[in-house]
């Protein structure tokens, strides 16, 4: 905890901390354009579209008797933040998936649940013993690969999707401490997003059982659990260089994506790629509109902390952007764009130029006018 908040040192430590106002959209819409469908996606009801029917998303048949394999643990659980702590400590995937909707299903209809406080997590979530970790150079590329294009490219978005699991629900138990600063609703909408990727993992799954594969069929890598670790004490860090970066990047590739396999002619994979990336607006614009809230708790200007963040973090930007799903998410393109971004701070740094030597010449005119003042007074009188 004390590590922590020396991390963040901008927020307030002491009593005064309890007496903040908890910010959300409200108070950051004032002066950020933020996705406009943000309230009604916090709002929206518990979404059991759990399969990928012959036309989309599809609710389990009644039979289904999944579920209550893992009702006990998860009714065992005394806070929001066990109840991550639980799902980051489950190594296989289908059963992450169904922990995570039974959790947040428990959050959203159990008022009395607090957020609860862990200070001690694994750096690590549970993993199961495949796919095999390697550094990004070393995952096959798609001519060396064993799997078929299609096939490659939905086993990556899984590998995505289960990551985004543990860091949404890593974000909710690891920063659980800070809940008199952050307030219910921040770790509710990072609940939230851990509740939407474990479906979207539980499509991908279906889909390459489909196709005649399964998760863990190949290598895959370990950026963004990475990125957790790294940004494991500093919430204002993992709100930019996870929802910001990392889930940002699925705004730019998920169009290319779709058309590639729209291409290769799997017209029912690339309508499961589409949706994903649709959806995956609500998590970037989450991000964007905490990492505000974080900012102006530590009066600080967003778009150089971001940059500062990503700089000190060593989260790459890396194009080409899709400007318009960006623009939509509510992230402005000064923030990743460095030409856009460029021009900004040269007519920042004018206007600050022209402001110090306003103050300059206030503080000239004034000394002038009171070596003035002396000199007339001290001058006898003719």
């Amino acid at each position: 905890m004390v590590r922590m908040l020396i991390h963040i040192r901008p927020f307030p430590t002491n009593s005064l901390s309890r007496s903040l106002t908890v910010l959300s959209s409200s108070s950051t819409q004032q002066q950020h354009k933020l996705w406009s469908g943000l309230e009604n996606w916090r709002n929206s009801p518990i979404n059991d579209l759990r399969l990928w029917g012959p036309n989309g998303p599809l609710l389990p048949p009644s039979s289904d008797s999944t579920f209550s394999t893992f009702l006990g643990q998860v009714s065992a659980a005394t806070s929001l933040a066990d109840l991550g702590a639980l799902v980051l400590s489950t190594p296989d995937p289908i059963s992450k998936t169904h922990i995570s909707h039974l959790a947040f299903s428990r959050w959203r209809s159990d008022n009395n649940l607090p957020v609860g406080s862990i200070s001690h997590l694994p750096s690590s979530p549970a993993r199961p013993p495949k796919p095999l970790l390697v550094p990004t150079n070393e995952v096959p590329s798609p001519k060396d690969s064993d799997l078929p294009l299609n096939a490659y490219m939905l086993h990556n978005l899984a590998h995505i999707e289960l990551n985004a699991i543990d860091l949404a629900w890593d974000t909710v138990a690891r920063f659980s401490p800070l809940f008199d600063v952050l307030g219910r609703d921040f770790f509710d909408d990072f609940a939230h997003v851990a509740y939407d990727e474990s479906r979207h993992f539980v499509w991908c799954s279906e889909r390459l059982a489909e196709l005649g594969f399964k998760y863990g069929d190949m290598p895959a890598n370990n950026l963004l659990m990475r990125e957790c670790q790294n940004t494991s004490s500093n919430v204002a860090a993992r709100l930019a260089v996870i929802p910001l970066v990392q889930e940002a990047r699925g705004l730019d590739a998920g169009p290319r994506l779709v058309k590639r396999l729209m291409g290769f002619g799997d017209h029912r994979t690339s309508k499961i790629v589409e949706t994903i990336a649709e959806e995956e607006i609500a998590h970037v614009a989450v991000g964007v509109d905490w990492f505000l809230s974080v900012c102006h708790k530590m009066n600080r200007a967003p778009c150089p902390t971001f940059k500062d963040l990503i700089k000190e973090y060593g989260a790459e930007l890396r194009g080409p952007f899709n400007h318009s799903a960006r623009e939509t998410a509510g992230i402005p393109r000064d923030w990743y764009d460095p030409s856009c971004g460029t021009e900004v701070d040269e007519g920042s740094n004018k206007q600050s130029d022209k402001e110090q030597l306003s103050a300059v010449y206030d503080r000239l005119t004034h000394i002038i006018s009171m070596e003035s003042e002396n000199s007339s007074l001290q001058r006898p009188a003719k």
